[in-house]
């Protein structure tokens, strides 16, 4: 199959299209021995709160109702676990994160009869899991058990140990009793190194030496997590994983040479420039020449060499840097989006919807960056091993673009939510000025048709509360770390809540201060936050910057001396 099933969303004109970004970072990796898991949850028209599943014991026989995460369809039912851990967002209280991205693959292995899709399994597993590990049997066991519903996708599944890439693909609607339900593959990230995914399966060859093979149930046993002794490149895969690509028709070598992504979901010019190109960026700020990989992720060549599943850094990579990543527009790169007229009068680094788009007979394409105005929501989990498990683990959220909100911490032991991300009173047609999806968006929505002009303000704002967010955490933990653990808690969810609080009322005053300030395309004067007035109590003269000096001179390029003023 040429194009996966997920494109063909991402390409049409409909409400809803699953496009996100997963960035992974090992504990040796990072500059604070964390693991770190980011991920965009990209989806036009989707109205996302920050999710929060409290802890809950259950009655033997109970069961789960299952609704499909994108569309609210009813699946099936299954048992429910005995206990349930706090989720909050998309990590629980044992600092277990889920991230995922869909790349789709063959469309016949889709399996229409299945009770479980991709979202509904990370936030069950969320709920069950206290490792990474424990979490990659729980979902493999569930699909296996109850067919999985969704297309080929993509997840992360971290702990503050290690980090795994699990790709997962079902076998079609048969319910037969001798039916197959999932080929599924895992591999795990080495702890010195950083890994990525958007939308296009990345998984190749995995049983030609380069990793140590090993059964689901001997993780534990074989290669234990106790730090004594370094863990080689593991990986866990489906029994069928092989042969049912055979079976198919759709290889016929040998084991060793056998690549999942090849046989199942092969990247085509969209799964290359669409979603490599956000791994290339990604990796390309981290290696001190990735240019060898450039022709790959364009997408134009067909032998090109595609890039690793992860790299070594060259060197530690901060929370700082991850965020910094997620507001990625490909800039001082081959994809940069600030060489064209697409950008507009004020240099917008986003373009329209959809991906493709025709001009007279020829087909087009927009750049797709990590940094898209279609984010319903964005995080990046911070889990930490050597903190108690209610500290160590901080899931910096935001509601809207990354590049457009502030990272703001919520820890994943928190027990209630701020009322801005909680949903409560909003919806996705419903604004609320006490919603901070509605709020960000709002913002954001002012600010991007117009964006060299006023980004400038929000970005100062941005990155304030992060240094305020920042220059605190330490002593927060530290006070946190002192405390008996309900008040643990306790504490940290009135932090958390009071962040989220501050972050809405500073938005709301933003949005206030931006409609006044850059009103009709003209500048009022400001200092600070406050606006200048004239000796006579009137605002002060305000400034028409006009045209951005490079698109002012494309403008007198392409229409030449229309708009000159004849010289005397």
């Amino acid at each position: 199959m040429k194009r996966s099933v997920v494109f063909s969303l991402l390409l049409a004109s409909t409400a809803y299209a699953v496009a996100c970004t997963n960035f992974i970072v090992g504990k040796k990796a990072s500059a604070d021995g964390a693991v770190y898991v980011t991920y965009n949850a990209d989806s036009y028209g989707a109205f996302m709160p920050l999710y929060h599943y409290p802890a809950a014991k259950h009655q033997t026989g109970e069961r789960r109702k299952v609704y499909e995460w994108d569309t609210n369809k009813y699946l099936g039912d299954i048992a429910e676990a005995p206990e349930t851990w706090n989720v909050i967002g998309n990590t629980n209280e044992w600092q277990v994160t889920i991230g995922e991205t869909t790349f789709g693959g063959r469309e016949e292995m889709t399996d229409s009869t299945g009770v479980i899709d991709y979202g509904s399994l990370i936030y069950i597993t969320l709920q069950r899991a206290k490792t990474a590990r424990e979490a990659l049997q729980i979902m493999t066991s569930l699909v296996e058990e109850y067919g999985y519903y969704s297309e080929g996708e993509t997840f992360s599944v971290a702990d503050a140990n290690e980090a795994w890439m699990l790709e997962m693909m079902g076998c079609g609607p048969d319910r037969s009793k001798s039916a197959e339900r999932t080929v599924w593959v895992a591999v795990r990230i080495p702890d010195n190194a950083i890994a990525a995914h958007a939308n296009q399966s990345r998984i190749t060859r995995f049983l030609d030496g380069r990793f140590t093979p090993v059964k689901m149930k001997d993780l534990m046993k074989k290669y234990p997590v106790d730090g004594k002794k370094a863990i080689p490149n593991l990986v866990v895969y489906s029994s069928n994983v092989v042969d049912y690509a055979r079976r198919m028709g759709w290889y016929t070598g040998k084991d060793e040479d056998f690549s999942y992504n090849a046989a199942y979901a092969a990247p085509d010019f969209s799964g290359r420039r669409y979603c490599e190109a956000r791994v290339w960026s990604f990796f390309n700020r981290f290696a001190d020449d990735f240019s060898a990989y450039v022709p790959y992720a364009e997408g134009k060549e067909d032998n090109t060499t595609p890039m690793p599943l992860w790299i070594i850094p060259n060197k530690q990579v901060t929370l700082q840097d991850l965020r910094a990543a997620m507001r990625d527009h490909y800039e001082g790169t081959p994809f940069a989006l600030d060489s064209d007229i697409g950008g507009g009068i004020f240099a917008m680094p986003y373009r329209p919807a959809p991906l493709s788009f025709k001009v007279d007979e020829q087909e087009a394409f927009n750049e797709r960056p990590t940094s898209t105005v279609q984010t319903a929501w964005s995080f990046i989990s911070q889990m930490r091993s050597w903190l108690p498990r209610e500290v160590g683990g901080c899931f910096w959220f935001g509601n809207d673009d990354g590049n457009m909100i502030a990272y703001t911490p919520m820890y994943n032991c928190m027990t209630r939510l701020p009322k801005c991300y909680s949903g409560e009173g909003a919806d996705d047609v419903t604004f609320s000025m006490d919603n901070a999806f509605w709020v960000c968006n709002w913002v954001s929505n002012m600010i991007y048709p117009r964006y060299s002009m006023m980004f400038p303000s929000l970005q100062e704002v941005r990155d304030s509360l992060e240094a305020s967010y920042d220059k605190c955490q330490a002593e927060i933990e530290r006070q946190a770390t002192a405390l008996p653990v309900q008040e643990r808690v306790e504490f940290l969810t009135k932090y958390s809540v009071s962040k989220g609080d501050e972050m809405i009322e500073r938005w709301r005053q933003l949005a206030y201060f931006l409609i006044v300030k850059y009103n009709d395309m003209a500048i009022k004067p400001t200092e600070g936050t406050q606006f200048k007035r004239s000796p006579y109590g009137r605002g002060a003269r305000l400034m028409r910057p006009g045209y951005d000096k490079s698109f002012a001179r494309e403008l007198i390029r392409q229409t030449g001396d229309k708009f000159l003023v004849p010289k005397k």
